[in-house]
């Protein structure tokens, strides 16, 4: 504990150095970030040890933080956060002069639905706010959905991005969340396919499956669903992303579960439809989450707002335009 002598004699560079040495892991790049040499790096550290009364860093191979540096990790980060919060905020931020730039990581299905009706909003009130969309994509393998967006997590406090938008329902109390909304899926198909007049059980595992995987991973969550039900099914070609699968399935024969969201959004222009699966294939939660230290930005926190408002703009239309949803086994969108 930091005695009121020792708040004196801080400088807040020191606690800069611990959050990049922590992030890069290695002296002469957090030197290069931080333009100082490597011996000035070192002489940092060890103003640091001394005030923190921890080695903080071990260097046998490479830099390993100790557990100490660990547990300090998440309080400096945070006070930085409040530091640059308040810098920040000397001129307020007005989003209708504002002309930063926001990076936002989804998973490219999500993005194509919340994408179209975030630009129309910042449109009509921030025309100067431009966006970075970044995918996200879940670890490989990861059978856990609470696990398998951790990177993503990881590079929200690393502030490589400042909103990820993921299917993950429970973060850790270090993050702030918001759901913008809930997605299910669908059986997609060109027109005219076979299985949209007859969508049992049998017909959906007789198809020709097309599955999205960036990795070309053929096993997905649809895999695990229909083994528990006695079933199984051939996936036949595996893509890279959504709007490509659309465009494949406007071409072919082959079926593809979906994205409810985005096949209401985007399916119509492939000439692509849908109906209900014949059995549940899971509900996911989609929410925006970032930092809580980053959410003391206030255009950070004004960003999310405008996502939740885009989504329910979205949403209200959607309902308009398609009505009620059709009953288990008749022809959706």
């Amino acid at each position: 504990m930091l005695n009121q002598i020792d708040l004196s004699r801080i400088d807040l560079n020191l606690l800069v150095l611990f959050e990049t040495v922590m992030e890069e892991r290695h002296v002469g790049r957090s030197g290069q970030r931080l333009n100082l040499s490597p011996s000035a790096i070192s002489h940092g550290l060890g103003r640091l040890r001394t005030l923190l009364g921890d080695p903080l860093f071990k260097t046998p191979k490479g830099v390993v933080p100790t557990d100490r540096a660990e547990e300090l990790a998440a309080p400096i980060a945070d006070i930085l956060a409040r530091v640059r919060s308040v810098v920040a905020t000397a001129e307020p931020f007005d989003p209708a002069r504002s002309q930063r730039r926001f990076t936002i990581g989804a998973p490219d299905g999500v993005s194509s639905v919340f994408l179209p009706p975030l630009l129309d909003l910042l449109a009509k009130s921030a025309p100067g706010i431009a966006i970075s969309i970044r995918q996200l994509l879940p670890r490989q393998g990861e059978p856990s959905p609470d696990l398998a967006w951790r990177d993503a997590l990881t590079a929200l406090e690393a502030r490589d991005m400042d909103i990820a938008i993921i299917p993950q329902a429970e973060f850790p109390v270090r993050f702030a969340s918001l759901l913008l909304y809930e997605e299910d899926f669908v059986i997609a198909a060109r027109q005219g396919h076979p299985l949209l007049t007859d969508p049992t059980l049998a017909n959906y595992c007789a198809a020709q499956h097309l599955v999205v995987s960036h990795l070309g991973d053929t096993h997905g969550f649809v895999d695990n669903v229909l083994a528990s039900h006695g079933c199984s099914r051939r996936v036949a070609l595996t893509v890279p992303n959504f709007m490509f699968a659309l465009a494949v399935l406007a071409e072919t024969d082959f079926i593809s579960a979906l994205p409810r969201r985005f096949v209401e959004m985007h399916a119509a222009r492939f000439g692509v439809v849908s109906v209900n699966p014949p059995l549940p294939l899971g509900r996911f939660a989609m929410n925006a989450t970032a930092p809580k230290a980053a959410m003391r930005d206030e255009g950070v926190a004004w960003l999310v707002r405008l996502l939740q408002a885009s989504m329910d703009t979205a949403i209200d239309k959607t309902r308009a335009h398609s009505g009620s949803r059709p009953a288990p086994g008749k022809a959706g969108t």
